[in-house]
């Protein structure tokens, strides 16, 4: 087996342990059980379990983000309003079958707080999306009366519209919302960026439409 199978392999187990009992509780030991190799394989790989962690959680950036592109590009003719939000929904991982993947990912998150390289490693994360969804708004909107008025407040509802994805995740992974109320949040969320005259700058307001 080459070295970058054996990573996938202890990838892979990783995220299993994490999806059933957290990142606390993952050791080398166990990663090295579940993914069916042994503890000197994992150590050839990773020297340490904060290094293993760190490489897991960009290849769990690298899947979120294939799937956008892969959904995206499956309807190259939609609109710019239709990626935002479908974009935002796989940031989210409110489907059904994300469940597990959620829980990975508000493990990371939660061991984020105590583990600075895996912070650094969420803010790049955080920085990136932001931008990706800030190219969205500008291109999903009408053309602004103020181009610096509107990319200032399109900067903000990025940061808005990732807070509330992230927010979702943890709504749906308890129980307090299901896929369908999540998704509805984001819809409406969304809707008011189009039917709020003063929500971002340069949005026609009907008096201008009927003018």
């Amino acid at each position: 087996m080459d070295h970058e199978n054996r990573r996938h392999l202890v990838t892979e187990a990783v995220f299993r342990l994490a999806a059933e009992r957290g990142l606390e509780a993952v050791t080398l030991r166990d990663v090295a059980a579940s993914a069916g190799v042994s503890m000197g394989a994992v150590q050839r790989c990773f020297r340490t379990k904060e290094e293993m962690l760190v490489f897991a959680l960009g290849r769990l950036s690298e899947r979120v983000e294939g799937r956008v592109r892969e959904r995206i590009g499956s309807s190259p003719a939609q609109s710019a309003r239709s990626r935002l939000g479908h974009t935002l929904t796989e940031v989210a991982l409110v489907h059904p079958d994300q469940g597990a993947e959620a829980r990975v990912w508000l493990a990371f998150l939660a061991q984020a707080a105590v583990a600075p390289s895996l912070a650094t490693v969420l803010r790049r994360n955080y920085a990136a999306l932001h931008t990706a969804l800030t190219r969205l708004l500008h291109a999903a909107l009408p053309s602004p009366t103020g181009a610096g008025e509107l990319a200032e407040a399109a900067e903000r509802e990025a940061h808005a519209l990732l807070a509330l994805a992230d927010g979702l995740t943890a709504h749906v992974l308890v129980g307090h919302l299901d896929a369908t109320g999540a998704i509805n949040v984001l819809d409406r969320y969304l809707e008011r960026l189009w039917t709020l005259p003063d929500t971002l700058p340069g949005r026609p307001t009907p008096e201008d439409q009927s003018g």
